[in-house]
């Protein structure tokens, strides 16, 4: 199958370091060009490659070689900063979006709230070496976290929570899926729409077991893989 030799082809060209990380690949009419092949043919190829996270996509401005994806590991429990500063990257957050609503459907299934209760909604992005990788959102009750609104949201919620409020995270729920980026949030990551996506739903309980918040964060799937190390006992075997 032709489009298998060229994804083949670039993956060769990426691993000898012939294409490097960010670099923007020639225009699919040339590529298509190069390899004497017609576009629908090269758009196979490209897209095995953007589903094996090897390129991403930036709308209207075409292909890139993926970077090192940023190791994502759930049992250390860093926010975003800690966790990129320590795999010596860069990462930097801007607040899209910071109101206080009627919890939806979805912030009130996942804080267990009653009807028409309130709740602090968080839109932020978040950046990796100056190239958006993730869209959050996060839901917080007020109730736990009066005037929240006040401080600096763009700096890590966590520590705010702690330094302001005594609230620490006693426990958090994961789950992880598999999504495409729509809308806004393809937008807000320079994506084209319908990209594949990665979503990390995290659900944080206080130490006295209360729900305080919840994050949605909705990653390019290339930026990022989860990563983590199980300590087994006797008793596990």
């Amino acid at each position: 199958m032709q489009y298998v030799k060229i994804k083949d082809a670039i993956v060769e060209q990426i691993d000898s370091g012939m294409l490097t990380p960010r670099q923007k690949l020639p225009s699919e009419r040339k590529l298509a060009e190069s390899f004497d092949t017609t576009r629908v043919t090269l758009r196979e190829a490209l897209s095995l490659l953007e589903a094996e996270g090897k390129i991403y996509r930036e709308d209207r401005r075409g292909w890139f070689i993926s970077p090192e994806p940023l190791v994502y590991d759930p049992t250390q429990a860093l926010n975003f900063t800690n966790m990129a500063l320590i795999q010596n990257r860069v990462p930097e957050t801007q607040l899209i979006s910071a109101k206080s609503m009627l919890a939806n459907k979805q912030a009130a299934t996942l804080l267990n709230l009653a009807p028409f209760a309130d709740v602090y909604r968080f839109d932020r992005v978040r950046y990796l070496d100056g190239r958006p990788v993730v869209f959050v959102t996060n839901f917080v009750r007020p109730d736990i976290f009066p005037k929240l609104l006040s401080h600096d949201l763009s700096l890590s919620l966590t520590e705010l929570y702690r330094e302001h409020y005594g609230q620490v995270y006693q426990r958090i729920r994961y789950r992880v899926s598999t999504t495409s980026l729509l809308g806004n949030i393809a937008q807000s990551l320079r994506a084209a729409t319908g990209s594949p996506a990665t979503l990390v739903e995290r659900v944080n309980f206080n130490n006295k077991g209360e729900l305080i918040s919840c994050d949605l964060e909705y990653w390019r799937h290339d930026a990022m893989c989860i990563e983590s190390v199980a300590e087994l006992t006797t008793e596990n075997c």
